[in-house]
This record gives structure tokens, C-alpha cells and sequence, in this order.
């Protein structure tokens, strides 16, 4: 009877509860002890537009070592941004993968970027001040790009931030002069002033101090006298 039994074949009913009861095991859902808050990363990048982003190579000069040379720096994007308030461009590029950043520098209206003897589709420029590496360094830069077109797209941009600067940014079209200006002025005469009143403060004391050994000499000529 057993064997007979061994041998009668699942019907559909038994497989399908088989099936819902391996699907019960398997179906484990667990509850995480301890909620953890989202945390906003900042990129720094939050009050600037994207004014230019393409894929480049980067560069950098190394003239420290024993045989100066140029020694890649990393592949990835760059972006030229916009602030959206004061109007200044900065260069922006982060290596594929880790997304560390490679290029992190201002433009400037005197920046010149050269066209590579070497290469067409690459420029070189100097930046006084880079701060990919966390701190500001004076570097010999050298991007290079897939395409004419992206090269070209490149220049373009750079050339029209460097114009921009000249009208819309306050730091390099004279209105931050005339309010440093302004401002020591407003110093100036602040200190004239403060001076002024010094000098009266002097002369009102000095004139004290005569009034009172006036007097103490009338008291020791009556003693005298008397």
C-alpha cells in the first residue's frame, strides 16, 4: 500500500501548495532596528548653473621632478559653472569613477588659453590658484578633448565667460574698486574725526590740569601772604 501510495503522481492542487509554502519560506522580510536619517552630500556646486560640460582629459605640468614633464592628472567631466548671483566662472572636473575632483579653478579675464603645438584638439593655460588638491596651488594645465567640435565648443565658452567676467561680475568690472574706494574713504574720514575728537579731548584736559595748578598757586601765594 505504501509503495502504491509512493507512486501516485502530485496532482496540480499539491504542486501549487508546495509551491505557495516554498514561497511562504522564502519571503523573509526584516525590519531594520535603527532608522537612518538621509544625509544631503553637498557638492559646493548648489548656487551655480552649468554653463559648459564635456569630456575631457586633463593634465598637469610637473616642473618639480628630476625630468619635468607632463603627467596626466585624470579623465572625466568638466564643467564650466556659472554663479547665478555674482556672475563668476570656476572650471570644475571629477574623475570617472571616484568622482574626485581633478580641476577645481576660477576664470579670470587675463587667462590665456593656448592652442597645443602638439595637438589639436588640446590647450594648455596657467591658473594661479587651483584647488583640486584642497589647496591653492599655481598650475600649468593642459585639457584635451575627443573631438575637434568639443575643443572648439571648449574655447568658445571659455572665451565667453572671460567676457561676461569683464561686464557682469562686480570683481573685474570696477564696481569693487569704487566700494573698496568708498569704503576707505568712509575709514579715512572716520579716523580724521576720531582724531579731532583726540585733540579736543587733550586740549580740554590740558587746559584742566592749568586751571587746577592756577588755582593751587593763588591758594599758596594767600597762605603766604597771610
Amino acid at each position: 500500500m505504501s509503495l502504491i501510495l509512493s507512486k501516485i503522481p502530485d496532482t496540480p492542487e499539491r504542486e501549487q501548495r508546495h509551491s505557495e509554502s516554498d514561497d511562504t519560506e522564502h519571503e523573509v522580510q526584516f525590519t531594520p532596528i535603527v532608522s537612518l536619517p538621509e544625509v544631503h552630500v553637498s557638492t559646493n556646486e548648489e548656487d551655480e548653473v552649468e554653463f559648459l560640460k564635456l569630456r575631457a582629459k586633463l593634465y598637469r605640468f610637473d616642473s618639480r621632478s628630476d625630468t619635468p614633464e607632463w603627467k596626466e592628472r585624470g579623465t572625466g567631466v568638466l564643467k564650466i559653472l556659472r554663479h547665478k548671483e555674482k556672475s563668476s566662472f570656476r572650471v570644475v572636473m571629477r574623475r570617472d569613477k571616484t568622482l574626485k575632483v581633478c580641476a577645481n579653478h576660477f576664470i579670470t579675464p587675463w587667462m590665456n588659453l593656448k592652442d597645443s603645438v602638439t595637438n589639436e584638439k588640446a590647450f594648455i593655460y596657467t591658473v594661479m590658484a587651483d584647488f583640486a588638491d584642497e589647496e591653492a596651488k599655481s598650475e600649468c594645465l593642459a585639457v584635451k578633448f575627443a573631438t575637434h567640435d568639443n575643443a572648439a565648443l571648449f574655447k568658445s565658452k571659455f572665451g565667453d565667460a572671460q567676457e561676461i567676467l569683464k561686464t557682469d561680475c562686480d570683481l573685474y568690472n570696477g564696481k569693487v574698486e569704487e566700494e573698496i574706494q568708498k569704503e576707505i574713504e568712509k575709514i579715512l574720514e572716520a579716523s580724521e574725526e576720531n582724531e579731532d575728537e583726540d585733540d579736543t579731548k587733550e586740549i580740554s584736559e590740558k587746559l584742566s590740569q592749568l586751571d587746577v595748578d592756577k588755582k593751587k598757586i593763588e591758594s599758596d601765594v594767600k597762605v603766604v601772604d597771610q
